[in-house]
């Protein structure tokens, strides 16, 4: 007997599993970051990762998204040959009219990040479509669909290479692991492709992030095949940099490393990573004409019960009242609880400002002795003030430091990951600061946020500048006055402590 796949229940299915995945992380994952949280030796990554465990916890209860950045959607789409259509809308429309109902359902809002016209105008398509769709024709007569919701800042840290034949894949992936940073939210997984084509190389690594996390039980049993020898050699090297939770150091920087290749020409070997972050999104699902998929909500005792509590040397920072001496008082490391007024801005509102400097116009906003914040907030639902608020990538707007902290006054800046030469000089050289939140912890951050509202910008949607009243925000002290990294001191420390051991 044929199998009929309504429209409507692929529509229906693909809209429920990415609300389902916005505030679900996958069983697999709670439990590699629970046993990552419990082997962590540096303080400062276990105080990360646990922010990151408390912070899935309540999203799953709260039904509210692990991150703001609530991702680009990526779907594979298996087709059985044997099914037939009932259905008017192509696949792809359906698809995208699912990501269209999951992103605006007012129950649980997730943020519109996709821009149209990329290289132009750039403008919010508002809905989040289209999504990124493959399509594959198998025997069969099901259709089996894999979404996931990709975060822009480890989608940002892939990287491609067409390597020489002879050329060796761990060496070329540890090379890039320091090019990477810490802007793709570790510990994740790692996805690398290799073989094929430069498209098909950069596919495998993405459905190879689909896979559980299964890298203790490839530990036990032992390579079958040259793919599960890089996994494991990686994987014990990728951790020995020292890189570590959010970047800060520590024994934990990748939770697997998985792999596909594909055959390839004679005289190429293609090889792409493209990482996943700490929101890990994705779900699978099988339609076999009976109705939209049943996607149970997983057992609230699959998360760690822990707690997060402010260390003994913490330091409690009024915004409103801070000083060129009260920043210049703090340590590469320091953990600051940050009440008060924070402006907000990310990359659209810095370029609109810069260009506003040099034509010398004034800004809508004073920045003088005020810090901003890296954010782009997910709109509020139900009482309130803000969605979730996470960090965004600080090093977007490292070309833009410089002019901010010499033409504003501004006196610090609040994101996460490392930041570079240009901006860690520029920051020396003004006494000023950046304070670095963890990424992957976005709706516990917002538990800080008392008051909310737009103050420029507001064309810009989640890119407007906001200005958040806030009460004990947890940071740590990134780049201090002096020009000193933790997410340079940090993982050399442990590179060193982790060589030692071997």
């Amino acid at each position: 007997m044929t199998t009929v796949i309504r429209q409507d229940d692929v529509i229906q299915s693909v809209a429920d599993a990415l609300q389902y995945i916005s505030y679900y992380h996958p069983k697999d994952f709670i439990q590699a970051m629970s046993e990552a949280h419990a082997r962590e030796e540096n303080p400062a990554a276990r105080d990360a990762i646990a922010q990151i465990l408390i912070n899935s916890r309540m999203c799953a209860t709260g039904h509210r998204p692990i991150c703001q950045d609530t991702g680009i959607v990526t779907v594979f789409v298996h087709v059985g040959m044997n099914v037939q259509w009932d259905a008017e809308m192509s696949l792809d429309d359906m698809v995208n009219e699912g990501v269209r109902r999951a992103y605006l359902n007012p129950d649980n809002v997730l943020r519109a990040s996709v821009l149209a016209d990329p290289d132009g105008k750039r403008a919010n398509t508002k809905d989040n479509t289209p999504a990124i769709i493959h399509h594959k024709l198998v025997p069969g007569d099901t259709v089996e669909i894999h979404v996931a919701a990709k975060g822009g800042g480890s989608e940002a840290k892939s990287k491609f290479a067409m390597l020489n034949p002879s050329d060796s894949v761990v060496d070329w992936v540890l090379e890039q692991i320091p090019k990477m940073g810490a802007g793709w939210c570790p510990p994740g997984m790692l996805g690398i492709g290799i073989g094929g084509t430069a498209e098909k190389a950069m596919q495998l690594a993405k459905e190879s992030l689909l896979d559980p996390i299964d890298i203790q039980d490839l530990k036990a049993r032992g390579a079958a095949n040259r793919g599960e020898e890089i996994r494991l050699e990686l994987f014990d090297k990728v951790n020995a940099t020292g890189v570590g939770a959010q970047g800060l150091g520590g024994l934990t920087t990748v939770l697997d490393i998985k792999v596909k290749d594909y055959p390839t020409h004679a005289a190429n070997k293609p090889v792409a990573i493209i990482p996943n972050c700490a929101a890990t999104r994705h779900v699978h699902f099988t339609l076999d004409g009976t109705g939209a998929a049943s996607l149970p909500a997983p057992s609230i005792d699959d998360w760690p019960d822990i707690t997060w509590e402010a260390g003994e040397g913490v330091k409690r920072v009024n915004l409103d009242t801070i000083t060129a001496e009260d920043i210049q008082s703090w340590q590469p490391g320091d953990t600051l609880l940050l009440s008060g007024k924070l402006l907000t801005g990310r990359d659209a509102a810095h370029k609109r400002m810069v260009d506003m400097l040099s034509r010398g116009e004034s800004l809508p906003v004073d920045l003088k002795g005020r810090f901003i914040y890296y954010v782009g907030p997910v709109d509020p639902v139900g009482d309130e003030v803000v969605g979730p608020a996470g960090p965004t990538t600080a090093t977007r707007m490292d070309k833009f430091t410089r002019t901010m902290l010499e033409q504003t006054g501004l006196a610090g800046m609040v994101g996460k990951a490392e930041r570079g030469t240009a901006a860690i000089e520029a920051i020396r050289d003004n006494k000023a600061a950046y304070l670095m939140a963890v990424g992957g912890a976005a709706y516990l951050v917002a538990q800080a946020i008392k008051q909310s509202r737009v103050v420029a910008f507001e064309d810009l949607g989640m890119e407007a500048i906001y200005e958040f009243e806030i009460e004990d925000m947890p940071v740590t002290v990134a780049v201090d006055a002096n020009g000193e990294s933790v997410h340079q001191t940090g993982p050399a420390k442990w590179r060193e402590i982790i060589a030692e051991r071997v």
